[in-house]
């Protein structure tokens, strides 16, 4: 790759290793894509624990933890100006041309792009997430994205509805936002080399136990199936399940296994038939692509990014009601024989590839050095 082509990005989000979800994925994977694309890619996060100063993880990713401790839900204390001297250090040691933030509820994304365009670097914003319009907090949380955003050179969305609800929200001109959706590392989620037998159907959920994951709405949609679940995540709702469990006398089929480290999640997933998704705004959702993978049917609510995931053929769609739910299970459990876990895999392989979003993103970066000051 010729010299001038050649990237020096810097990743920004409070939200990356050890920590896991969905925007850490993203990070890590999309910066190991680039490194092979010949780019040079730095990550800065706030520090975990004792994980502070500068590490390198896979590839030769360097990161570096800068050491801000999280205040609330792993996002730094706003400081506007505190972060300045630092992110100034970084960007000048590793001789960026191209900040990216990620995550609109990370401080630290918002006060890099911030202090990034003072300096007159070019900047790449990508939304992960879906908010109101309407209730206080997201009054606010537009006001501040309106705010940091407003000389954004390009962003970037993972569904074509996330982009409507930022264009909406921002006020940003369509034509400097891209749709540029996630992916799964297929190498990593394969499907069972056995195909389970279908005597005892397994439903497996795999979430964060939060309100905006739906989680009362399984406590509601688990007693009303005769099947067995397997749950795997924690959250503040977790006791609302295990209440129900302890009511419904359940514990012979619900399973709560609580955190699961990432490198466990596929021999979860392998151990059930049918995946169930029940958030009540989503603006991809990795995880479905994860059970998609591994050969499992999806069972979604229909919100947000989540109906431009799979094929209709690969995902069966229920509005946000405990009812419907229950019917869509159903309709899963009757097309399951149908399934072959195996052409499920190669299906997702052709489909989603975190080395296509890469060098589609790299598209956006060249785009965002040849935007105008």
């Amino acid at each position: 790759m010729g010299d001038q082509k050649r990237h020096k990005i810097l990743m920004v989000s409070d939200f990356f290793y050890p920590n896991f979800g969905g925007v850490e994925n993203h990070i890590y994977y999309l910066s190991q894509c680039l490194l092979k694309l010949s780019h040079k890619v730095v990550v800065l996060t706030h520090a975990y624990g004792n994980r502070s100063g500068v590490r390198y993880m896979t590839g030769g990713l360097k990161v570096y933890y800068i050491p801000w401790k999280p205040f609330l839900m792993q996002n730094t204390l706003p400081t506007f100006y505190g972060t300045l001297p630092i992110m100034r250090t970084i960007l000048i040691r590793e001789k960026i041309t191209l900040v990216h933030g990620h995550q609109a509820f990370s401080t630290l994304c918002h006060e890099a792009l911030m202090h990034a365009r003072t300096m007159g670097y070019k900047v790449v914003f990508t939304d992960h997430s879906l908010y109101g319009f309407a209730d206080v907090g997201s009054i606010h949380m537009n006001k501040v994205l309106q705010f940091t955003l407003a000389d954004v050179s390009q962003a970037i969305c993972v569904s074509h509805t996330s982009k409507e609800n930022t264009v909406l929200r921002l006020g940003l001109p369509p034509e400097k936002v891209f749709v540029i959706p996630n992916a799964v590392d297929t190498a990593m989620f394969r499907p069972a080399p056995e195909k389970l037998s279908q005597d005892e159907i397994v439903i497996v959920v795999i979430s964060r136990l939060v309100y905006r994951k739906g989680a009362d709405l399984l406590v509601e949609v688990i007693p009303e199936d005769l099947v067995r679940f397997i749950v795997g995540g924690d959250g503040p709702k977790r006791m609302r399940l295990e209440e129900m469990r302890e009511k419904n006398s359940l514990h012979d089929r619900v399973e709560m296994l609580g955190v699961v480290p990432h490198a466990r999640v596929q021999s979860v997933l392998i151990s059930g038939h049918i995946f169930l998704n029940s958030s009540l705004t989503e603006a991809f959702c990795i995880a479905i692509l994860e059970a998609a993978s591994c050969g499992l049917l999806t069972v979604s609510t229909r919100v947000g990014g989540v109906p431009e995931v799979l094929p209709n053929d690969m995902i069966v769609l229920a509005e946000p009601d405990p009812s419907d739910m229950v019917r869509a299970i159903t309709k899963a459990i009757s097309i399951l024989p149908k399934i072959d876990p195996q052409v499920m895999h190669l299906r997702m392989k052709k489909l989603y590839s975190w080395h296509d979003v890469a060098k589609r993103t790299e598209i956006v970066y060249d785009r965002a050095l040849g935007c105008p000051n």
